[in-house]
């Protein structure tokens, strides 16, 4: 028996495609410079918040880049409870799960239509729906107020949350209809004629093949809603036992001017910041697979 050997053409072909990789060029070297730059811009803020938070006032108005002496739980401990963050923290989870899981459902529903189904009117009330991107929130602030108000749910997280997904709706439909559009309609057909009812096809077969681009727009209406500052601070502003996080940090900020309390306020920083990190860092593969998608069906 002759022992078998790798034929000579596979050999030659592989040679000149190693040999035809482009070389890193200047423009490359400049892009991961900037990218590089860019993360220390963003890293370095968030670390140093994060150390300030184990400080004391001495260590946080001296050397930034000094280390603290040692781990000052006791600041995290005064944040959640002396000011309020274990309350408000409760309060933007239960308002952000709400407004997300209300987005999600009425968006992919109305997207799915808009994008599968043909009727007089469909593109009219899509333009409609995008349209809402075009106005930013500050413009419909006091409309807004007296609107909730008149309805009975003016300081309650009921009226926070429909405000929620009232606008965060727009970009949803824009970004889940043209991701409906790549589904394949043959799947949707075959579903039907097995005798599927719309709901039933729409659930049960369309909505877990758009699984990576509802998981894409989930968690930017998560980040949207866990930052958003403006909105509750009108439709909050009269009950502080209901404030989100962004309310009590801002608060946090005044009080630690007058009680100098600045480790205290860095450590309700971070405790704001991690489950938002958190969130990007375990979902980030969904993410960047639910953008590029799309493109790419």
């Amino acid at each position: 028996m002759t022992p078998t050997t790798e034929p000579p053409s596979t050999t030659r072909a592989a040679l000149p495609r190693a040999a035809e990789r482009p070389r890193p060029g200047l423009l490359t070297g400049l892009s991961h410079v900037a990218l590089v730059v860019w993360a220390l811009l963003v890293v370095l803020p968030l670390l140093w918040t994060l150390l300030a938070s184990f400080k004391n006032n001495t260590e946080i108005f001296g050397d930034a880049l000094q280390l603290p002496a040692e781990l000052r739980w006791d600041n995290w401990t005064r944040a959640w409870g002396r000011a309020n963050v274990g309350t408000y923290m409760l309060n933007t989870v239960v308002v952000v799960a709400a407004g997300t899981f209300g987005t999600m459902l009425f968006g992919s529903l109305a997207a799915y239509v808009l994008a599968r189904y043909r009727f007089p009117g469909n593109r009219l009330i899509y333009y409609l729906f995008v349209s809402g991107m075009a106005f930013p929130v500050f413009l419909a602030l006091v409309p807004l107020f007296f609107v909730v108000d008149q309805v009975g749910l003016l300081n309650t997280h009921t009226g926070l949350v429909l405000v929620y997904i009232a606008y965060s709706l727009p970009f949803t439909i824009f970004f889940l209809a043209a991701f409906f559009k790549t589904l394949p309609a043959s799947v949707a057909e075959a579903a039907m004629i097995d005798g599927a009812s719309h709901v039933r096809t729409f659930f049960q077969v369309m909505l877990p093949m758009a699984r990576p681009g509802l998981i894409s727009i989930a968690i930017f209406n998560v980040l949207g809603q866990w930052n958003q500052y403006l909105l509750p601070l009108v439709l909050l502003s009269g009950a502080k036992d209901k404030w989100v996080i962004t309310q009590g940090i801002a608060d946090i900020s005044t009080i630690a001017g007058y009680e100098a309390d600045w480790p205290g306020l860095f450590a309700a920083l971070s405790m704001s910041i991690i489950p938002v990190l958190v969130v990007y860092v375990v979902f980030q593969r969904q993410i960047q697979s639910g953008l590029t998608s799309g493109a790419l069906k």
